[in-house]
């Protein structure tokens, strides 16, 4: 979650200097590999609030409170990352109704 909030930042960034200066984004960023380790961090924390909630239920932890934390961190990460989905799917329908 943080990593996909920092690249929005840096883009929001770069995309003000590159309409002033004409700059461009630096050759390593790349959107496509920042979605792909913001959707592999949050299958990583579901997983991980997943299994700490089976341990949980199997009686191998008491932490129930870590477990319910883990579980809604997981949740929010997801909602996080589905807003910036329909926010892309917007800006991509926005580009495609432009006139060429």
């Amino acid at each position: 979650m943080k990593v996909l909030a920092n690249d929005a930042g840096q883009l929001a960034a770069h995309a003000n200097i590159g309409h002033a200066g004409g700059q461009q984004l630096p050759a390593g960023f790349s959107f496509t590999q920042s979605m792909k380790d913001a959707l592999e961090s949050v299958n990583q924390q579901d997983a991980a609030a997943g299994q700490k909630m089976n341990d949980v239920d199997s009686g191998k932890s008491d932490d129930l409170v870590g477990a319910m934390l883990a579980s809604q961190e997981a949740s929010l990460s997801f909602s996080m990352l589905m807003q910036v989905r329909n926010k892309v799917m917007g800006a991509m329908d926005e580009l495609i109704k432009l006139p060429v």
